[in-house]
């Protein structure tokens, strides 16, 4: 199905195009009908699915079709999204898909000067886009009026409520009119996203966009079995390979997370800790030493590690196996970007074994183990194909830029890409 199957009015239809866009995605083409019908929709969608499109086009034509008459303009529209950069994303589509309509968008958020954005409150819109700390500081001021609110979109609610915005975004929904159509989006359902989404949504129609099941092309992977008490030293153990020169390390939990930093710092190895509870710009700041050299190793929760798009991770190392198999291919396409080689190091202790054979199941792979190394677990992991070597130091020949060689017996000669 193309774009001009989808019943877009000829102004947004005119904008699509200009940008190059033919196919919807997946998420666009389940998305975008119900919410013209103006159903409440559930929409389960990592970013990069096209999401922003599937609520921005179908809302810019139901605002399109009363047009804002000449005095002062209410909020018609309010999209609440966890951070700025999200927040500028959004502004930026509804201006892009909006530009051949009297529509009036604005986008505020903490962290800048908050003069223009209480000009462009005062001066009417119709499409608010915001994070939840400057809204409410702004309608505390009693410039943020949503009597007249028709649609509310809540994006990436996991991520929100990762980031510590839940009374935020409770209060947020205390300001708005009960006639209204809701869309929420969230790429994971923990229960606090469930129990919201069945708060704010009446009668939602559901759209699932799931992750394809592949790994990039080039990503080398190893499984390390060892035990739980064991894995900050096997870390510490695996980073004495100069090849390792820029780390993602992946942890199920923020405190978990934080652990891990401190452990790599006390050993010498320059890291940081980025995730909900640490505030913006500690984690701008953390990122950008990280894309600057200046540490070696980032360590994320799933969720804080969203929008992180680095060019050189030369390793991902999947200190706690991700309950979600789909999880698990996102965080080893971090690395191998731009045609670059990248490897994924997964440790995996006795209770987690079920969630590994889960990803093996996904993706169609036996990932090959590496075998006596100083923290091996006692446990096996059942019949297996043939193990691969303890790890040697330094680079291997093939030029893969990570630990340790590996026999090829039974595996069609060592790496393994999901296709």
């Amino acid at each position: 199905m193309q774009f001009s199957q989808l019943g877009l009015i000829p102004p947004i239809a005119q904008a699509v195009a200009a940008e190059g866009y033919t196919t919807p995605t997946p998420i666009q083409l389940q998305a975008i009908p119900h919410v013209l019908a103006g159903r409440d929709l559930l929409g389960l969608a990592q970013t990069g699915t096209g999401k922003t499109a599937a609520f921005a086009l179908p809302i810019l034509q139901r605002l399109a079709e009363i047009s804002p008459g000449r005095g002062h303009r209410s909020i018609r529209c309010l999209v609440l999204t966890p951070t700025r950069e999200l927040a500028s994303q959004i502004g930026e589509s509804f201006n892009t898909y909006g530009k051949h309509l009297p529509l009036r968008t604005a986008v505020i958020f903490g962290g800048v000067g908050v003069e223009a954005q209480r000009q462009a409150l005062r001066s009417g819109l119709d499409i608010l886009v915001a994070t939840p700390g400057r809204l409410l500081d702004l309608s505390n001021q009693r410039l943020v009026d949503l009597r007249a609110l028709e649609v509310f979109v809540l994006d990436e609610a996991d991520r929100m409520l990762d980031m510590g915005f839940i009374h935020d975004v409770k209060r947020v929904i205390g300001l708005l009119p009960t006639r209204r159509q809701t869309l929420f989006f969230s790429a994971t359902m923990p229960r606090e996203a469930q129990e919201l989404a069945d708060r704010l949504l009446h009668d939602p129609e559901t759209v699932a966009v799931t992750p394809p099941a592949t790994t990039a092309e080039k990503v080398d992977q190893e499984l390390y079995l060892v035990e739980k008490a064991d894995k900050r030293a096997l870390l510490v153990d695996v980073l004495r390979d100069v090849d390792m020169r820029r780390v993602l390390i992946f942890s199920r939990t923020k405190h978990g997370a934080n652990r891990i930093s401190e452990h790599l710092e006390k050993a010498g190895i320059g890291a940081e800790a980025i995730h909900g509870n640490k505030s913006q710009n500690a984690r701008e700041r953390a990122l950008a030493n990280f894309k600057a050299g200046k540490i070696r190793c980032l360590v994320a929760t799933d969720i804080a590690a969203r929008g992180i798009d680095i060019d050189d991770v030369t390793h991902v190392v999947n200190f706690d196996i991700p309950e979600v198999p789909e999880q698990y291919v996102h965080r080893i396409g971090r690395t191998a970007r731009a045609g670059a080689a990248g490897m994924a190091l997964s440790f995996c202790d006795a209770d987690e074994r079920a969630d590994w054979r889960n990803i093996e199941r996904l993706t169609r792979q036996e990932i090959p183990v590496v075998d006596g190394h100083p923290y091996q677990s006692r446990v096996p992991l059942g019949a297996r194909p043939p193990q691969t070597s303890a790890p040697q130091r330094g680079p291997r020949p093939n030029g893969g830029g990570g630990r340790g060689g590996r026999t090829g017996s039974g595996r069609g000669g060592g790496r393994h890409r999901a296709r």
